[in-house]
């Protein structure tokens, strides 16, 4: 009998182990930092509508590292003039954010654009990064993909990526389904390429646990929404400051897709679900093509309007790491205090998220 169960200890025991061995081993590999040549292992997420030019070379002087969705420049050719000028006020490695699917129109010319630039990284969304991967590696330039899971994480690595950003529920705008606490050690203990962990941090202490958990890095975004650079409304700024995790609200409301907005007063008086009208058209085979078409084009009005004038009809994107924003601050101070606290907090106490 206690033999038995001897045996029946070692055979659970031997199959843990190459997990664990797996997972310990990659806890201490290569960082953002060593990628990149940057400081600090932080990328200053592409954020819509938010994130220019101005913040991302404050990011840069600050040590650590920036995207913009390329979505934020009406025309290609701006977005090609702000990567120059980036280059020409800073020599500090940055990316630009595409979406990859059948969505954005101009996805061949700005992936043109940004080899053409020779932006460091680029950081792919909602689709295959195939061709993504393929063009911007001919020309030297890195490529991070955003992914929920480990389906899809074990896909962007077999078509090459240099890294994986794992969204998790935690993340603002277009969240995942996991936690960080979850995903971050199955993408490590599972995936051969480094994972830089997305959503829910806005601490020191948060980028240090991450670090810890096996992430090469961290990319931030909310937390930036209320930046002195950012060139978003005060109202909207203001917003990020006076509400907290518990205000953000999960939206079908804007493009039909799923996304976090603050839970503002508008917010609660229009919804957060599709009418039934509304979802009948989503699924309508004939029409839901255009209808989810228009409803895209009239949720980024929407958020525009609010981003950047005031209005009553308040709908801003953010993630619940605004529980951390207590005041509108410049950059280079927002990164010092993160560097601060991850150089001096203790894992075992947990002062902050």
């Amino acid at each position: 009998m206690l033999l038995t169960s001897v045996l029946s200890f070692l055979s659970i025991e031997l199959q843990i182990y190459p997990y664990l061995y797996t997972y310990m081993s990659k806890t201490k590999s290569i960082t953002l930092s060593d990628i990149l040549g940057i400081e600090f292992p932080v990328i200053m997420a592409p954020m819509f509508l938010v994130s220019d030019e101005k913040m991302v070379v404050e990011a840069l002087k600050a040590g650590i590292t920036g995207a913009i969705p390329a979505l934020n420049f009406r025309k290609v050719g701006d977005m090609k003039n702000a990567i120059r000028s980036i280059k020409k006020k800073s020599n500090k490695p940055f990316g630009i954010n595409l979406i990859v699917n059948k969505s954005n129109h101009r996805y061949k010319e700005q992936l043109r654009a940004c080899c053409e630039e020779k932006v460091d990284f680029i950081i792919t969304s909602l689709g295959s990064p195939e061709e993504t991967i393929l063009r911007a590696h001919e020309r030297g330039i890195k490529v991070f993909c955003d992914v929920t899971d480990i389906k899809f994480a074990l896909k962007v690595e077999k078509l090459g990526a240099d890294a994986i950003i794992a969204v998790n529920k935690e993340a603002g705008g277009h969240a995942g389904n996991f936690s960080y606490h979850q995903l971050i050690p199955e993408l490590v203990a599972l995936c051969n390429i480094p994972i830089i962990s997305a959503g829910g941090i806005g601490s020191g202490f948060g980028i240090k646990e991450v670090l810890n958990f096996g992430a090469c890095g961290v990319s931030m975004g909310s937390i930036f929404i209320a930046s002195a650079e950012a060139p978003v409304s005060e109202e909207y700024k203001n917003a990020c400051v006076q509400y907290g995790a518990k205000d953000i609200v999960m939206t079908t409301k804007i493009s039909g897709t799923p996304c976090t907005v603050i839970n503002t007063p508008y917010v609660k008086e229009v919804g957060t679900s599709q009418t039934k009208f509304e979802k009948f058209l989503t699924k309508n085979k004939r029409i839901k093509k255009w209808f989810k078409t228009l409803l895209f084009i009239k949720g980024m009005k929407k958020l525009e309007r609010a981003a950047f004038s005031s209005t009553y009809q308040n709908v801003w994107c953010a993630g619940p790491s605004i529980e951390f924003i207590k005041k509108i601050r410049p950059i280079s101070e927002i990164v010092r205090t993160l560097k601060e606290e991850f150089f001096n907090c203790d894992l075992k106490k947990k002062p902050f998220n």
